[in-house]
């Protein structure tokens, strides 16, 4: 799996808590550019991110990600793409 199935795989799942077909992510993306992402949704997104890639964050990395790109480098690092 690479740095692009990652976020095609967290794009689905942005897609489907946030329950928005149209939302397409970049590494660039961050909770302001998605009315629909507020602290709750960020929970479960973090939550469904977790569970469906077997792994499990840190409050310290969460709070350090400024885009989703810096997310996807913490996938990365996990799952060891």
């Amino acid at each position: 799996m690479n740095r692009q199935d990652i976020l095609d795989k967290v794009q689905d799942i942005f897609r489907d808590i946030l329950d928005n077909d149209d939302l397409v992510l970049t590494n660039e993306s961050t909770a302001d550019d998605i009315e629909e992402w507020d602290s709750l949704t960020h929970i479960q997104l973090i939550k469904a991110i977790e569970k469906d890639f077997s792994i499990r964050f840190t409050s310290r990395e969460i709070l350090s990600w400024n885009n989703v790109g810096e997310m996807i480098d913490s996938i990365v690092v996990k799952v060891k793409v």
